[in-house]
């Protein structure tokens, strides 16, 4: 299994967008359920900080055919102030849905 976590933050003048194209990705997911799949995002305390994790057989998976995604990913580079990209290995977990 593949896995990708992204940090970025947003500018605050485009944060009420973001989480809109966000929350669009997730309701189209939620709609499809791919199997095999995870999307995680977490919001960070400053409220403008976020953390993507995506999980799955073969990323990008489902989201590179997601209008929803298409949409987020194109006003994304517009919208963030810093961003990272990372692969990382899971090395222990309780209840993340294994």
């Amino acid at each position: 299994m593949e896995t990708i976590l992204i940090r970025y933050r947003v500018r605050p003048d485009r944060l009420d967008e973001h989480l809109s194209l966000l929350g669009a990705v997730h309701d189209e997911l939620a709609r499809l359920g791919p199997p095999g799949f995870r999307y995680l995002t977490l919001r960070l305390d400053d409220e403008h900080s976020f953390v993507d994790v995506a999980m799955g057989p073969e990323l990008p998976g489902p989201l590179a055919t997601l209008e929803s995604f298409r949409s987020y990913r194109a006003a994304l580079e517009e919208s963030c102030e810093q961003r990272d990209v990372s692969e990382f290995t899971v090395l222990g977990s309780y209840g993340m849905g294994e």
